[in-house]
């Protein structure tokens, strides 16, 4: 058995899914259902019997460790987090809090339930903690990619949350000697991501009439990864990777946000064409940036490919397609997800940035 952190979300759902779909392993998810976890992810997963769905937070470190005295899971995989920088930057506590706290506060119960398993179970357990590339700060266009061993240079609440958990998984490898692996990154895209996120966000304004915004010149540079292709790199870290050791995963896809933006609606074009004949381009509208938004990520994932034998199997515009089609075809889970409370961040978000 193994345990997932924040498997409502768009990462760990995809993950819990894609999981069943290769193997019968009882998963434990734990969620605290905030508004970026959604239940509705799983329904794919109603009568399963071995996903067990566990309401509850990573804070409350008795809760973590019933489960893992309960269920003795092998492996836990980490994703829960606040994730969206622009909410950081409107209200960073609950990104330290969650991100922080709440991977301390985790690794605390790992520890007392690591004093009291088998020897057996210590040479096979694992704490694999799921990072970002933001970690890393910004890249000059020219720079050389991130690498594993790139100093980190957090520029946002979010990201020096998200460092701040790196070096307390860290710690705890050195310091206690828990078996734990690191993951960083790219930009994740795909089916269930959170309507306020650049790519869904696109996609759903665009069918439903309203405008594209795009942060500043859209000249900000991300390395794309297809979520199922990451889900794959974690099984494979999981599985393989070496303890106390850390992999970056990137989807080998730079693009800026503009062309991301224009790629969509390219597509959009061919799948559902607008009434009118226009093109959906003439939707985008540009806005004020992100205060300290970065300029460019860009993720070198040879050490992932080379000892763990992990490619991405999509690209971009494979990746892409499916990921339109999938919103396309899912339109009840889209508008369910973009409610009112998903209404009112945007207003907020966006009222004062014309």
């Amino acid at each position: 058995m193994i345990l997932v952190t924040g498997g409502a979300g768009f990462i760990g759902s995809n993950f819990v899914l894609d999981w069943f779909k290769q193997c019968d392993e009882p998963v434990v998810n734990l969620d605290k259902l905030t508004y970026a976890g959604n239940v509705a992810n799983l329904k794919g997963l109603v009568g399963n019997s071995k996903h067990i769905f566990v309401e509850g937070d990573i804070c409350d470190s008795s809760l973590v460790l019933k489960q893992l005295q309960t269920h003795q899971p092998r492996a836990i995989i980490h994703f829960a987090a606040e994730s969206h920088v622009d909410r950081s930057i409107n209200g960073p506590a609950a990104f330290i809090e969650t991100n922080i706290v709440g991977t301390f506060r985790l690794l605390e119960a790992v520890r007392a339930f690591w004093k009291e398993i088998s020897p057996t179970q210590r040479s096979t357990f694992r704490f694999l903690h799921v990072s970002t590339d933001e970690v890393y700060g910004s890249l000059a266009e020219n720079e050389p990619m991130f690498c594993e061993t790139t100093a980190y240079a957090p520029n946002s609440p979010y990201s020096a949350s998200k460092a701040a958990s790196d070096h307390l998984v860290r710690a705890y490898f050195h310091t206690y000697g828990i078996p734990t692996i690191t993951t960083n990154c790219s930009n994740n895209y795909g089916p269930f991501q959170n309507p306020e996120k650049l790519i869904p966000l696109t996609i759903r304004n665009a069918v439903t009439g309203l405008s594209l915004p795009i942060y500043g010149d859209g000249q900000q540079i991300r390395d794309w990864l297809f979520v199922s292709d990451h889900c794959g790199a974690i099984c494979k870290a999981l599985e393989t990777g070496r303890v106390g050791e850390v992999y970056n995963v990137g989807g080998g896809s730079e693009k800026k946000n503009l062309d991301v933006v224009t790629t969509i609606c390219d597509m959009l074009d061919e799948l559902v064409p607008r009434n009118d004949g226009q093109n959906y381009r003439t939707q985008i509208t540009y806005v004020k940036d992100r205060p300290g938004h970065d300029r460019r990520y860009a993720i070198d994932s040879r050490k992932i490919e080379t000892e763990l034998n992990w490619m991405p199997s999509e690209t971009f515009e494979t990746g892409l397609r499916k990921t339109i089609c999938w919103y396309l075809d899912n339109r009840a889970w889209f508008e369910s997800a973009s409610g009112s409370a998903h209404q009112r961040w945007i207003h907020q978000n966006y009222a004062n940035r014309n």
